[in-house]
């Protein structure tokens, strides 16, 4: 029976050169149609970015700096930018002929002279003329970028939230995580310290900006930060968001799940032993009689807890000690700045040594009242201080704080900040201790339903 495909005759030697060519000419095809749907799906740039991309290039530059703040200034750009590190500018193309370049520090210490001297300048640069005889993109971002400065005092546990997270959260939140970072004075440490929080905040990858040296091109860009006051956010100027919108960040950040949610949980258990966690200072000003004032807390009733962290200890095991506590003791100093850790309702003790009045007050205990901590100081008086040993019983050291803090910062901090320990009056502080302890009684009473007789 025969087919009814018949079957094909042999080929000549140029029929299969012919066959040959046109194999090929459709594998160069098919080469390149696979990589044009590779670089569609290859962010940041597609093919939609690329369109977009035309189109911002042809759009009015648009460069606006906003210095009113005292505290930092912030400049907002719109149009064809695009980076360039090895000048440590930005530049902005179809701007009009009458707008000014501009040179700002990215950082949020703005009336801080000496600090601000230490970071790096960026220079913003208006381009009166088309970017298209410019060097092209490297990488189009079809998102806004943020610049900013981890230079300063970066290193200090205080500024770290204060100067950089806290605005960065500000600055950026309204945007979804949809943002690339472009980091100035970049270290690889702050970034492993909070890589934790700062995936909540974008979803691209951080840009080193003096060591990439590709250029980098956006269509919005806003360089430096929005900062309120000190380690809080006021929801009146611009932003919906609070301070415990901050720190729910921080514990899903660190932790991998929203703190209040958990505490919701764990109050259908029975209410634990109030739990005091006393952070312990090396240096200056250190609680010279720490095992009894342990001693102290523990007849008064609490489970105690000494904290004595390290510069490489992870902030998510700090955390999760300070949120599961009920109260935290400390002398003033940066470590302070773990209030934010602490759930809405705890106590906070700060011991305030002489001469520290005011930035205890206006760097912590402030800032933990909006936190919506029970908030409680002890001011040290001149006997329970190590300077009592070293001054006579007169001098203005002493007696007269005030005079020292006005002769300057560096004064203040040479002689209350530096040379300063503290051993305080048991029976004194021991009142304080109890008002804590009541406090944490009576709020735990109140989440459980219960009396405590």
């Amino acid at each position: 029976m025969k087919s009814i495909y018949p079957l094909p005759p042999l080929l000549d030697r140029k029929t299969i050169n012919h066959y040959l060519r046109f194999f090929v000419l459709l594998l160069l095809l098919i080469y390149e149609a696979v990589s044009i749907i590779g670089l569609a799906f290859t962010p940041p740039i597609d093919l939609g970015v690329m369109m977009k991309a035309r189109k911002v290039g042809k759009q009015k530059g648009i460069l606006h700096c906003d210095r009113s703040n005292y505290r930092a200034d912030i400049c907002y750009m719109r149009g064809d930018i695009r980076t360039d590190s090895p000048s440590s500018s930005i530049l902005i193309y179809n701007s009009d002929q009458e707008t000014k370049e501009e040179i700002i520090r990215p950082y949020t210490r703005k009336w801080e002279g000496a600090i601000m001297k230490t970071i790096d300048e960026i220079t913003l640069k208006p381009i009166n003329k088309s970017g298209d005889s410019a060097r092209a993109c490297d990488i189009w971002h079809n998102i806004p970028g943020i610049m900013f400065s981890t230079g300063g005092y970066t290193g200090n546990l205080y500024h770290e939230f204060n100067d950089g997270l806290l605005p960065l959260y500000i600055t950026s939140e309204r945007l979804g995580g949809e943002v690339v970072m472009v980091v100035l004075e970049y270290h690889s440490w702050w970034m492993s310290k909070y890589t934790g929080v700062l995936k909540k905040l974008t979803n691209h990858k951080v840009v080193d900006f003096k060591r990439d040296n590709r250029v980098h091109c956006f269509s919005e860009m806003i360089v430096g930060l929005k900062i309120h006051d000190e380690l809080t956010i006021i929801p009146s100027i611009g932003t919906n968001k609070t301070i415990w919108d901050f720190q729910a960040l921080l514990g899903q950040g660190l932790l991998g799940f929203n703190p209040r949610q958990e505490k919701q949980l764990q109050l259908h258990n029975p209410p634990k032993k109030p739990k005091l966690v006393i952070f312990i200072r090396n240096k200056s000003r250190v609680l010279l009689n720490l095992k009894e004032i342990v001693k102290t807390s523990q007849k008064i009733g609490f489970e105690v807890q000494l904290l004595n962290p390290k510069r490489n200890t992870p902030l998510a095991e700090i955390y999760a000690i300070l949120n599961s506590a009920d109260a935290m003791l400390g002398v003033h100093g940066a470590a302070m700045t773990h209030f934010l850790f602490m759930r809405p309702g705890s106590v906070f003790i700060q011991i305030v040594p002489l001469g520290l009045s005011w930035p205890s007050e206006a760097y912590y205990g402030d800032p933990a009242r909006k936190l919506g901590l029970e908030y409680m100081e002890y001011k040290i008086e001149a006997e329970e201080s190590s300077l009592s040993m070293e001054y006579d019983q007169g001098n203005s050291v002493l007696v007269d704080p005030l005079t020292i803090n006005r002769k300057g910062w560096s004064e203040t901090k040479r002689i209350y900040l530096d040379k300063q320990n503290v051993r305080v009056n048991l029976k004194r502080f021991s009142k304080v201790l109890v008002k804590a302890h009541l406090h944490v009684l009576k709020l735990q009473s109140k989440e459980h339903g219960y009396s405590h007789t």
